[in-house]
């Protein structure tokens, strides 16, 4: 029986001197593109072999004696197992982008003014939609006019309040182009005002007597910060201010907080007691530079609300702040709580003079 030479280590080791076969010389070069793992590896390693046929003639040769075909297949097996890889890893970074997506939180409900439905997505009443039939939309109407057609609008079950709005050519945000005073209005603001007064001392004995309906001092702040705030308008004297400082968070935004400017911090509490029971309305600009301003109530005559209106007007005017420059008036327009708004003529506004006999 014939035995087998195993082959010595020495055959297995190549010389030198030999030749390599062009599979040989490939496989390095084949090995380091498997390992990159790039989209771009197969056209490489088939422009090398395209290369090596092309310029090395033992390649050529080797192409030429027919056995060249298991090179070509060895390197397109490499191609194909590395693209085959690649695409694995491009579906798994999809997966894990895919699912990124799917853990990012829901965004926050709106709330307030933003939760509102866009001015195209509301929809009116049919009373609404009748009553706008009445006002020609954007003409500017003249002052008697304007007051005529909103009594008309204002049909609803209940007695509306007249507001007036007016866009001013100021920026709130500085400090010379804020706006925020008071007036009186001579026939009144048609509405029950119920007035609290926080003093001590003989004052308390003053506020009584001068009308006011809730009087008190620590106790009254303890109560309104328990949530009490049965009161239109809270007026306090100047000592008093140290301890009411603790209520802003509460007063503040209920635009409640006594104020120099608004005439509710004074050492003449019966006379602040008085002026805002008679009609005394308090006004700003919005952030916006808009002043919204009650005038009245829709029941009030036609004379009536003229003679507030004007009132409200000329107290804007004599208020005008510093810092505002260029044209003053923007726009102006009246309306009642729950009907269409009415735009007014500038320039016939300003010029408008009372009859002599109102």
């Amino acid at each position: 029986m014939a035995s087998c030479a195993a082959p010595s280590p020495v055959a297995l080791a190549p010389s030198s001197s030999t030749s390599l076969s062009p599979a040989q010389e490939l496989t390095p070069s084949i090995l380091s593109f498997k390992n990159h793992r790039s989209s771009f590896l197969s056209p490489l390693i088939l422009n090398s072999l395209n290369f090596c046929c092309l310029d090395d003639s033992r390649t050529k040769h080797y192409y030429d004696s027919g056995r060249g075909g298991s090179l070509g297949l060895v390197v397109a097996a490499v191609a194909a197992a590395t693209e085959a890889e690649v695409a694995e890893e491009g579906a798994e970074e999809s997966k894990e982008e895919g699912a990124a997506v799917a853990t990012v939180a829901p965004p926050k409900p709106k709330k307030g003014k933003a939760a509102l439905p866009l001015k195209r997505d509301r929809t009116r009443s049919k009373r609404f939609l009748e009553i706008q039939k009445l006002r020609e939309n954007k003409k500017e109407y003249d002052l008697n006019t304007a007051i005529s057609l909103l009594k008309e609008t204002a049909n609803s079950k209940f007695v509306e309040t007249v507001e007036a709005h007016f866009r001013l050519n100021i920026d709130p945000k500085y400090n010379d182009q804020q706006l925020r005073a008071t007036v009186n209005l001579p026939k009144g603001t048609g509405q029950t005002v119920k007035v609290a007064v926080l003093t001590q001392g003989e004052k308390f004995d003053e506020a009584k007597n001068a009308g006011a309906d809730l009087v008190g001092g620590e106790d009254l702040i303890e109560q309104i910060k328990g949530g009490f705030m049965d009161f239109d308008k809270l007026i306090a004297s100047p000592d008093m201010m140290p301890k009411v400082a603790s209520l802003g968070k509460l007063l503040g935004p209920r635009g409640l907080m006594p104020n120099p400017k608004a005439g509710t911090v004074t050492t003449n509490i019966p006379q602040a007691i008085a002026e805002f029971k008679q009609g005394k309305v308090e006004y700003r600009a919005d952030k916006t530079g808009i002043v919204h301003i009650p005038f009245g109530k829709v029941d009030f005559s036609e004379e009536d609300l003229l003679v507030n209106f004007l009132a409200t007007m000329k107290s804007i005017e004599a208020n005008k702040p510093s810092g505002a420059k260029g044209v003053y008036w923007k726009s102006a327009h009246i309306c009642s709580s729950m009907g269409p708004s009415i735009r007014l003529n500038i320039r016939e506004m300003l010029d408008y003079k009372l009859p002599s006999n109102a």
